[in-house]
């Protein structure tokens, strides 16, 4: 097994997720295409340096997770396939690649079946959202969703991200002046309405990349889909507002009853209390979380909720994982040795 971007946040959390979960990988390999020379990491007890990823390193390569950005995926992700190993890609290159399955496990796991030797891992947003709506998806159809996200700052998968928040509040605090680097403006105590670059019909990358993989997953391109993509001074944990609009009516108490059942969710909604998701609370946990569950005052058929979940986790990391792991347990993604 090899991580291509071992040392961004997605890479880490990988390492972490796999020994959580004892993975049945004979070996681990680490690599980045900008590593730091002399970077170790543990993994079973075992020291594990980060090497150079470059297009030979994929010959002994079961499975291949790349989490190292655009340009590293569409460098590499050929020659690993050539090479034979299976890629579980995160980077969003092949969103609109229909050959390419795009998978939730929770969700359209039977599109793993599908693979000729590529495997996307969807946007955290995406996925977060998906885990949440596919259960009420199936009882009473979507027609239309309203979604706001607040994207932590880890969202941009670096260090660097998280040490400009950093350096940034303190800058803030002490009265100095702040200047800029990862976003377009300052994020220290402040809210920026732009991920991704723009495109021509006024959404931003990010925000269209929602579109396309929600109408992908749920195998409807005629749900409406309106984002709105927003980074916040926040270190762990994504929040979603949303509003979903059925085919027929819907009430909290039944949206409630299906979630409670649904697979990766868990309801925390008790408003007479402050009972509600978070952000900080939900770091480090695997579930997507849902509270605020309630009516929609202007539209009979809409609900409005709330959404948390760990960005680096289910939004990016456990959710890759799965994808191998069910791959594995329906034979759908086999070893060098099985396939021999």
């Amino acid at each position: 097994m090899a991580i291509v971007g071992a040392e961004g946040l997605v890479g880490q959390e990988l390492l972490k997720i796999l020994e959580e979960r004892r993975f049945p990988a004979s070996s681990v390999h680490l690599y980045d295409t900008d590593r730091r020379p002399g970077v170790e990491y543990f993994f079973s007890h075992q020291k594990l340096e980060v090497e150079e990823a470059t297009p030979d390193i994929f010959r002994n390569v079961d499975v291949a997770f790349f989490c190292d950005g655009l340009d590293s995926s569409r460098r590499l992700v050929p020659a690993a396939v050539q090479s034979g190993a299976v890629v579980i890609d995160d980077s969003g290159d092949m969103v609109t690649d229909g050959t390419v399955p795009l998978v939730v496990p929770e969700v359209n796991a039977d599109d793993i079946a599908q693979h000729k030797g590529i495997l996307c891992n969807p946007g955290s947003s995406t996925i977060q959202l998906m885990v949440a709506l596919f259960p009420l998806h199936s009882a009473n159809r979507i027609r239309r969703i309203v979604v706001s996200t607040y994207q932590p700052v880890s969202c941009s998968g670096t260090a660097a991200a998280l040490k400009e928040l950093t350096a940034q509040a303190k800058r803030v605090l002490e009265g100095r002046r702040v200047c800029p680097h990862m976003y377009s403006h300052q994020i220290a105590f402040n809210v920026l309405p732009e991920i991704d670059v723009f495109l021509d019909n006024g959404y931003t990358k990010e925000e269209w990349r929602i579109v396309e993989e929600t109408r992908r997953i749920l195998r409807d391109d005629t749900i409406g889909v309106a984002p709105t993509c927003v980074r916040v001074p926040v270190y762990f944990g994504q929040s979603q507002s949303v509003n979903v609009e059925f085919e027929t009516a819907i009430t909290p108490e039944e949206a409630r009853k299906i979630l409670a059942q649904a697979p990766g969710v868990r309801i925390l909604d008790d408003p007479t209390v402050s009972f509600y998701p978070q952000p900080w609370s939900a770091s480090g946990l695997n579930q997507v979380f849902v509270g605020r569950i309630r009516r929609d005052a202007s539209r009979s058929n809409s609900l409005s909720m709330w959404i948390v979940c760990d960005n680096l986790r289910k939004g990016a990391g456990l959710n890759a994982v799965q994808i191998v792991e069910e791959g594995l347990r329906r034979d759908w993604i086999k070893s060098r040795k099985r396939r021999a």
